[in-house]
């Protein structure tokens, strides 16, 4: 385990408002590269018209796509972004709710939005730049003194 403490106060708020048909990841992507927002908390709800998570398999180095056919509300999405080669990265994780209350959740790798989805970005110290881990391939926010 590493703790960090970091002192680091920016004062940016990005507010994304996604309307009916878009897809979030493109659209907070777009408005994190715009603003040049590269360290950063995410959080939003609201509701999808359909929706692919997934969960990160070691063994194929890739996500297994659980498929959401149908409308769910967005109980919870968080995440952060981090700069990767210079750009911003969104790495996002939601819990979806189904008309019968059950849900599923996973890493959100595409949807459509319907009706809103409402997400705030929270600029944080850019000593939390991700790195690729090498045994995994995956952008993990690294060592800050390294």
């Amino acid at each position: 385990m590493r703790v960090d403490e970091l002192h680091h106060p920016t004062g940016r708020v990005l507010v994304v408002v996604c309307d009916k048909g878009e897809e979030p990841i493109s659209m907070i992507g777009g408005a994190l590269h715009r603003h040049a927002l590269r360290a950063g908390r995410v959080t939003a709800v609201g509701g999808f018209r359909e929706a692919d998570v997934g969960w990160f398999d070691p063994e194929r180095d890739d996500y297994r796509r659980i498929p959401v056919r149908e409308q769910v509300e967005v109980l919870s999405l968080l995440g952060d972004v981090a700069a990767r080669d210079g750009e911003p990265v969104l790495h996002a994780h939601a819990v979806l709710g189904r008309s019968d209350g059950s849900t599923v959740g996973g890493h959100l790798l595409r949807a459509q939005v319907w009706p809103t989805l409402e997400v705030i970005v929270t600029e944080v110290a850019p000593e939390l730049a991700k790195r690729v881990d090498p045994e995994t391939g995956l952008a993990l926010i690294g060592d800050p003194r390294r």
